[in-house]
């Protein structure tokens, strides 16, 4: 039995982020039904006609053997890289099938264990790869760093090979000696928590990079779709702003509830004074650019996720929603405290702190796909009847505007 490919797998994502703190690509996990016959080739198509050349680069990461090994048969050269799991090559058909596509031309990356690296003649296939680093290998890294220190900034032995790309890197301290010193390519995922834990003792402010690009985009006359687009491009300049709004000094008669209604009553002149007003103490740090993009991302989906029909303010109502659903983490407060300052609806308040409502599918399923975790999607699917095919379509059209500043 063969299904429209879309309808028959299971994705996820997550951002690879270069030492610029800036998305440098995205790993897709693709996984199909058990006993379901998979036209993988089929994805690429719908890949290559939706890409663009600003669209973010491609890891593709198969989560069965069996879309692995159709693509190594079948891909075509110039296909997005392909990750292949070091525990699959056990299977000599698969190897087989490895080799057969790196003649071919196709660009494979090797998935597995820093600790346990590749045999020469097998690791000659992989154009890169992407390293996990058991706990020894971090704390040798972590240790790389103090020695340079007392050494006064001579080499000292990292177990990070520069030019590879690394997983499930959870210290900021580990995220920094692979994006510095030890030259990595790129994270697949980015320390969160522990960079957040590590500015634990300061204020979060708005990113100084969003001020000043609204700031321009007001002085060029951009339509209010376009501010308010690059209003909802940091989750707390938005939320700063809509504080202000209805704060009792600006004296407006009725709750704004909306960053556009808010735009459209401050106007211009008095957002530019506002903006202003935020520069001097707004954030450069880029540690936490990763953080703040991740939130945006999740917002953009789920803005798409909400059922189809539904009105362009419902829809920007989802998008607050989202982007605001990880504001404690960034405030260091209770999220419903945060959420009941602004006069927004209780169908955000429902879905961000309670997981109820008529907004929550949509929000737990763009949680769900920042990842890996197929069951959890499955079971959103069924329990909200997801059509899958328009679930991966949206999925796919949300990355695909993603927008990547490449190399000149």
């Amino acid at each position: 039995m063969v299904q429209s490919v879309l309808g028959s797998l299971v994705l996820g994502y997550r951002p690879l982020w270069n030492g610029a703190r800036r998305m440098a690509g995205v790993q897709l996990f693709v996984e199909g039904d058990a006993q379901v016959a998979v036209d993988a080739l089929h994805l690429l198509r719908t890949i290559e006609e939706l890409w663009t050349a600003s669209s973010p680069p491609l890891l593709l990461a198969p989560r069965t053997p069996q879309i692995l090994a159709d693509w190594l048969e079948h891909a075509p050269p110039g296909s997005p890289p392909i990750e292949v799991a070091d525990a699959w090559l056990a299977d000599a058909a698969l190897l087989a099938r490895a080799r057969t596509a790196h003649r071919r031309g196709l660009k494979l990356v090797w998935s597995g264990s820093l600790a346990r690296l590749p045999e020469p003649e097998v690791a000659s296939l992989f154009h890169t790869s992407i390293l996990m680093l058991d706990s020894r290998d971090a704390v040798a890294a972590l240790n790389a760093d103090k020695a340079a220190d007392t050494k006064a900034g001579r080499p000292a032995a990292s177990p990070i090979i520069a030019g590879q790309m690394y997983d499930g890197v959870a210290s900021r301290a580990l995220m920094a000696h692979c994006l510095g010193p030890g030259g990595a390519l790129a994270l697949a995922g980015w320390p969160i928590d522990d960079v957040l834990y590590s500015l634990r003792h300061q204020p979060l402010q708005a990113a100084h990079e969003v001020v000043l690009k609204l700031l321009k985009a007001i002085d060029d006359e951009q339509s209010i779709d376009g501010q308010e687009q690059i209003l909802g491009e940091d989750p707390l300049l938005a939320y700063r702003f809509m504080t202000y709004t209805n704060s009792a000094a600006l004296g407006l008669r009725t709750g704004v509830d909306s960053l556009r209604r808010g735009l459209v009553m401050m106007g211009y002149g008095s957002i530019s004074q506002w903006l202003g007003d935020q520069l001097p103490n707004a954030s450069t740090e880029p540690d936490v650019r990763p953080v703040r993009e991740t939130m945006v991302l999740r917002a953009r989906l789920a803005e798409k996720l909400i059922e189809a029909g539904v009105g362009k303010d419902l829809r920007a109502e989802m998008y607050l929603c989202a982007l605001f659903s990880q504001l404690d983490a960034l405030r260091g407060e209770p999220l419903g405290t945060i959420l009941r300052r602004l006069p927004l609806s209780d169908r955000v308040y429902d879905a961000a702190v309670l997981h109820t409502g008529p907004y929550a599918p949509s929000l737990d399923m763009a949680v769900a796909l920042e990842g890996e975790d197929s069951a959890v999607v499955r079971q959103l699917c069924e329990a909200h009847e997801f059509d899958r095919e328009q679930l991966n379509r949206n999925l796919l059209h949300m990355l695909r505007s993603c927008v990547v500043q490449r190399a000149e």
